[in-house]
């Protein structure tokens, strides 16, 4: 069981990046005019001196950002995930990715845990968009520990970044007083959470805490699922995938995104290739979202643990 006070992983952000400059890393924060949401005006408040207000101008957000790497600095940017991947994909792709600039996109706010801002502000096709730019990297961390980890990666290595932060209070999967037991991830890796025998459920981001309960309640009707947290989802990790897949035969993914383009279309697309495998992708059908609780919203779009533990049951 959870035993840990669930935090946000976008609280993970301003913190990290707070310790990675206290640290000497010549990091600056670009934000646009988000920075109390996104948690990036904590660096303000105490390196004014590394933080940037564009204003509601996220193309200028990252143009801004993208000028600090070019002088030989790391810079985060934040803004919410519809604004700073959807509305600035050009600025990320012809200014950032393409010049391989040490720019890390890492917004908040993303997927339907968004929650009441309703479907206009519930990103559901960032990862799809990101994953698809060359030289970015993509990383959906699934708890607090896990997203400061992730930030971490980001800053000490070079290139583009994709961090996708969110706005709900997540259950501790890592840390000490997460289910895991572990510290924290080898955010490159596939992390294999939970051993099993029958299928296997690769989750991401607040996915991995939901398959998790998944994975209990099978168990309960004698079915043994192998949980894998996919955080890195650019590159994937596909030795993981491949030998999980070899022991149980059965493929379940989980994320708050849409199924098309995501997590599970990057692990359908290689055991496609590698190791065809039956598999069941669990994420928002091809549709924008709706106003809700975070709560409500991950039962109406069918992913809770109810629903992957179903999948996983068809797969049988």
């Amino acid at each position: 069981m959870f035993v840990a006070k669930a935090k946000a992983t976008r609280a993970a952000y301003g913190e990290t990046l707070l310790e990675l400059i206290a640290e000497g890393h010549d990091i600056v924060a670009v934000e646009a005019d988000l920075a109390g949401s996104t948690t990036t005006g904590k660096v303000g408040e105490v390196y004014p001196e590394r933080f940037f207000n564009a204003g509601i101008a996220e193309a200028n957000m990252v143009g801004v950002a993208a000028g600090h790497a070019l002088a030989g600095q790391t810079a985060f940017t934040g803004s919410f995930a519809v604004f700073g991947t959807g509305r600035v994909y050009d600025q990320i792709r012809n200014t950032v990715c393409y010049n391989m600039l040490d720019v890390k996109i890492a917004p908040t706010h993303s997927g339907v845990t968004v929650g009441a801002d309703g479907g206009s502000h519930q990103m559901l096709e960032d990862i799809a968009l990101m994953r698809v730019l060359p030289h970015m990297r993509v990383l959906v961390p699934a708890d607090y520990t896990a997203a400061k980890a992730a930030v971490r990666y980001a800053a000490t290595n070079p290139g583009p970044f994709y961090v996708r932060l969110g706005r709900a209070e997540v259950p501790a999967v890592y840390g000490p007083d997460g289910i895991t037991g572990v510290d924290a991830p080898d955010v490159t890796k596939a992390f294999v959470v939970r051993e099993g025998a029958d299928v296997t459920i690769a989750a991401c981001g607040i996915e991995v805490a939901e398959a998790i309960k998944a994975a209990e309640m099978l168990e309960a009707e004698g079915i043994d699922a192998e949980i894998i947290d996919v955080m890195c989802i650019k590159p994937l990790d596909v030795e993981t995938i491949v030998r999980s897949v070899s022991k149980t035969g059965r493929m379940v993914t989980a994320e708050e995104h849409s199924v098309l383009g995501g997590m599970g279309s990057a692990v359908s697309e290689v055991l496609s290739e590698v190791l065809p495998t039956p598999t069941r992708r669990v994420g928002v059908a091809d549709q924008f979202g709706t106003s809700g609780t975070p709560d409500e919203l991950i039962k109406h779009f069918s992913l809770d643990a109810a629903s992957i533990a179903a999948a996983a049951k068809e797969l049988l």
